[in-house]
């Protein structure tokens, strides 16, 4: 897939083109991705996007896409996602599954899908196999991340933002030029609260919680890969691309 294609289809909904269509692959592959915060879920994604040619469709992407779009432009499943947002709440299944129903033609794509961040739910990932079904797709595998909780803490807790760019900086493996100042614009680096230690803890634990229904569902289904993310980015990768030839 050109990294220039817009992902129109996908963020803006079925009434909009991609700037670029993804190569037509001979087998597309079909994947979810699954991570906690701080695996690097995203980087791999990027990784197999480029090199397989699937698209990168990710719910949080439509989200914030969302933000720019003209309410008249927007989806009625759009509206009431973005309502909910505004107000504090979840954004229901049903809503949800309705945003992903309006764009099946994505799920269809000629070069394959990454779905990230969705399933998040048991419920969503039932309804999923269905859709799938009725469109004659079918998943190849649900790539799960992992980390040692301690590797992950170390992870989070040793990021730094800067309160004017947002630009991220890492104590260890990525930090500023002069310590507590951002190398793009000179802010100050502070350390967002929920990537304090305790924090952290709190949110795996919540991760944990909320995901293990749905490793099951895939474990039963006989779809779920478990994957170290330790090492680098292209180790990781490359683990990966191992562990899913071995599965085949």
């Amino acid at each position: 897939m050109n990294a220039k294609n817009d992902r129109a289809a996908w963020l803006k909904g079925p009434a909009t083109c991609c700037s670029v269509l993804p190569q037509a692959q001979s087998r597309p592959r079909h994947f979810v991705l699954l991570g906690a915060p701080g695996v690097g879920k995203g980087t791999q994604a990027e990784l197999l996007s480029s090199r397989l040619g699937a698209c990168q469709l990710s719910t949080g992407d439509i989200f914030r896409a969302a933000k720019s779009i003209a309410a008249t432009e927007r989806s009625p499943a759009l509206n009431l996602a973005l309502d909910a947002m505004r107000k504090g709440e979840l954004v229901t299944d049903e809503t949800v599954l309705d945003m992903i129903r309006e764009r099946t033609a994505c799920l269809r794509c000629a070069g394959g899908f990454l779905l990230d961040g969705f399933p998040r739910t048991v419920a969503q990932a039932e309804a999923l196999t269905q859709l799938l079904a009725r469109e004659q797709v079918q998943l190849d595998a649900v790539l799960s991340y992992e980390l040692p909780l301690e590797t992950i803490v170390a992870r989070l807790s040793g990021r730094r933002t800067c309160e004017k760019c947002k630009a991220v900086y890492h104590v260890l493996s990525h930090p500023a030029k002069v310590e507590g100042v951002c190398d793009h614009c000179g802010g100050n680096l502070v350390q967002r609260e929920d990537d304090r230690p305790e924090s952290v803890k709190v949110r795996m634990a919540a991760y944990e919680s909320s995901t293990a229904p749905l490793t099951a569902y895939y474990r039963k289904r006989n779809l779920l890969v478990s994957v170290s993310a330790e090492g680098s980015p292209e180790a990781i990768y490359q683990r990966t691309m191992q562990t899913l030839d071995a599965k085949d």
